[in-house]
């Protein structure tokens, strides 16, 4: 863990990245985006690859995968075809997220901001998650997704608080500049290397930054 709390404004709001913090989904991304892959005659993706969709919203992704207009015109289809359920399954949610959430809501706000789409709403009802944030950012409620600040903006406004009184958890660069442009405190989430205001290793760590050490910065 490190950075400074420092005495003012007190944190309001803390909010949740999807995949990679509140999930472990890497298995569920690779083989949905791989089916994709496969159906269109493709072969699976490269480690690069992976990398970006894991990050990515799905339009993004899938542009990514198939710069060609015509194959990705495709390739959407494709992917609305393919039921996306059979993957949740797959996803491991983090240890320790409930009790967190459960410990955090006492004192703060809680939100989500995910480069996911369509799919966040079967994901917090199949993990039994519905109920514990205040508001839920997905890419489909915004025009432009992270790494653009506007998931995190549409959180500030909602709650009408100042950037500095919102706390972003993120594992990724797309987090970073995403909280950077919107000039919120970004806490790094198993992410030693992302430059980022706080480090944590697990959710304890969270807990620990947040509710045991004074939360301000």
């Amino acid at each position: 863990m490190n950075g400074r709390l420092k005495a003012n404004p007190e944190i309001r709001v803390v909010a949740f990245d999807c995949d990679g913090v509140m999930f472990d989904s890497a298995d569920a991304n690779r083989a949905f985006y791989n089916d994709i892959l496969r159906r269109m005659g493709r072969a699976e993706m490269t480690p690069a690859q992976f990398a970006y969709t894991h990050m990515h919203a799905v339009q993004d992704s899938i542009a990514h995968l198939f710069p060609d207009p015509a194959e990705r015109d495709q390739a959407h289809t494709c992917r609305m075809g393919i039921n996306y359920e059979q993957f949740i399954p797959i996803m491991r949610m983090a240890p320790y997220l409930k009790p967190l959430l459960q410990n955090l809501r006492r004192r703060y706000k809680t939100a989500v901001a995910t480069n996911r789409t369509d799919t966040m709403p079967r994901v917090m009802s199949d993990h039994g998650l519905e109920g514990y944030f205040d508001l839920v950012v997905s890419a489909a409620d915004v025009r432009r997704p992270k790494p653009h600040p506007e998931p995190l903006l549409k959180i500030l406004d909602f709650f009408e608080v100042s950037p500095r009184e919102m706390i972003y958890v993120g594992d990724s660069e797309v987090d970073r500049l995403a909280a950077a442009a919107a000039g919120i405190p970004l806490v790094a989430y198993r992410n030693r290397e992302l430059a980022a205001d706080f480090h944590v290793d697990d959710m304890q760590a969270l807990e620990t930054l947040l509710l045991e050490r004074n939360p301000t910065l």
